[in-house]
């Protein structure tokens, strides 16, 4: 398969992908997350050129992820904010920060902390059943295909 073939795919992964699925894109959304706004901000940041950010979020725009809104007229300059569509990729940058957190982040420890304002605790992200709340493990866990008939049973994956 090939890397522009992505969104064609009937994988879900592969069309997320697709989309976020590139080094800068997951940098510049963690940089969204962690409340840059704008272009400049970003691009200095992360060191990225003027093309491949132009790039970046003209296509997270496109596909919703993003809006931007004019903030000066003259020149025209914009601020980048995450749609409800973007936010709901909480979750996965927080869960790719943990891991490099977790297995790369030195002696010092993690360079940031992330802290629930409701409790005022750090914390470190935990992927939980959206049935009975209990935390979700890829050996308790299966896959399966969506049955076209119900007549039919899915062929069903065990745990990894």
């Amino acid at each position: 398969m090939k890397w522009d073939e992505l969104a064609d795919q009937q994988c879900s992964m592969a069309r997320s992908l697709a989309v976020i699925g590139d080094r800068w894109t997951l940098l510049i959304l963690s940089d969204l997350f962690l409340g840059a706004k704008r272009f400049e901000a970003i691009r200095e940041r992360l060191e990225i050129s003027r093309t491949i950010l132009t790039d970046r979020l003209n296509l997270l725009e496109q596909e919703g992820v993003l809006r931007k809104q004019v903030y000066q007229e003259r020149p025209t300059r914009y601020e980048y904010k995450l749609t409800s569509k973007g936010v709901e990729l909480y979750p996965v940058i927080m869960t790719i920060v943990h891991w490099g957190d977790k297995y790369y982040a030195g002696d010092g420890g993690p360079p940031i902390l992330h802290t629930h304002a409701k409790c005022g605790k750090d914390f470190v992200p935990v992927l939980t059943c959206s049935e009975c709340d209990e935390p979700l493990n890829p050996r308790e866990t299966f896959a399966r295909k969506r049955p076209k008939d119900p007549r039919f049973p899915a062929v069903e994956r065990g745990p990894v």
